[in-house]
């Protein structure tokens, strides 16, 4: 799919890897609705979009909530005229003290962030892209690939989004809309520096890797999983190497699906 002329849904936008997405969706020519909580971040970012030349709208929105999802892909259709990629990113980690002394309320909230919100963003969105179709793509984790003992529900999230976006392979050819998943390792976002200074406060070893990932770089990553036409079904790890793309378990007695 060529961005240019089409219309894109970013959650988590306003900041990190949603707000490098978005820049580098507007200038390859898409008209992007970012949806956030944070207000005056979202508005940064669409004046810089705006200010480049480009069309965005800031929709603040609780991705748990039904009725917040609704009216943030429903203004992609009223402002840009339909929705053609929906980028399921927002996420939260669960953070210190952590599993299982956090809170049940924090690490369910992790799991309604992380996990239920991309599965409710895609029943919600793919009504609004048939029958001329469109790209999904979830923001999951290297955490969801292999075992994360440092934040075991924040991986059991992503792991979901993973085997998730798996599940959602047989779309690309019923409803001519291809799901995938980026799997990012550590990002130099606001949210993981915070995590990193809490720790710190906290006493804990932490700090910068010395090859952080940039977020540029995973929105790269998200805009090869839009063009690439062939590529549905499937989890685009990104290290500091670079992209990789994961190969698809095939369930017992199939064959691993070719590409």
């Amino acid at each position: 799919m060529d961005p240019k002329g089409k219309v894109a849904v970013i959650t988590g936008g306003a900041s990190g890897i949603g707000r490098a997405t978005a820049q580098l969706l507007a200038a390859c020519g898409a008209a992007i609705v970012i949806a956030d909580l944070a207000e005056a971040r979202g508005a940064e970012t669409v004046a810089e979009i705006t200010a480049a030349g480009g069309r965005a709208v800031f929709v603040k929105v609780d991705v748990t909530g039904e009725d917040d999802t609704r009216r943030m892909l429903d203004t992609a259709v009223q402002r840009f005229g339909g929705l053609d990629i929906l980028y399921n990113n927002a996420g939260i980690a669960v953070g210190l003290p952590g599993y299982p002394a956090a809170s049940i309320q924090r690490w369910r909230r992790v799991i309604d962030i992380d996990l239920q919100a991309v599965i409710l963003g895609c029943y919600l969105a793919a009504p609004l892209m048939d029958p001329k179709g469109g790209a999904i793509v979830n923001t999951a984790s290297m955490a969801g690939l292999y075992p994360y003992k440092d934040d075991p529900v924040y991986g059991a999230a992503k792991a979901g989004v993973v085997n998730f976006t798996y599940s959602l392979a047989p779309w690309a050819a019923k409803r001519n809309i291809r799901a995938n998943c980026v799997c990012p390792g550590v990002v130099d976002t606001p949210l993981v520096r915070k995590g990193i200074e809490e720790a710190k406060r906290a006493g804990h070893s932490a700090g910068i890797p010395a090859t952080i990932i940039q977020p540029s770089a995973i929105a790269a990553a998200v805009l090869t999983l839009i063009t690439d036409d062939s590529l549905f079904g499937r989890a685009l790890e990104v290290r500091p190497s670079g992209p990789r793309l994961v190969d698809t378990p095939a369930a017992p007695g199939t064959r691993r699906r070719a590409d």
